[in-house]
């Protein structure tokens, strides 16, 4: 277990999931052996990724 001081997060967010999206969560946590946060905090990292390459190519046409 990491301990608070090293990593603070003090925030909650409640998010509201049909059932067969949470069946969807708890199957990728199964599967990759992780806890339903680190995989949601994992799908935030990667569509936050992808919103910034996104809105970096608008920018910047080739």
């Amino acid at each position: 277990m990491s301990n608070i001081k090293d990593n603070p997060r003090y925030n909650v967010i409640s998010l509201r999931v049909s059932d067969q999206e949470k069946a969807v969560i708890n199957e990728v946590s199964r599967l990759t052996r992780k806890s339903v946060s680190q995989v949601m905090l994992e799908a935030i990292r990667s569509y936050s990724r992808d919103v910034s390459l996104f809105s970096a190519e608008s920018r910047y046409p080739a």
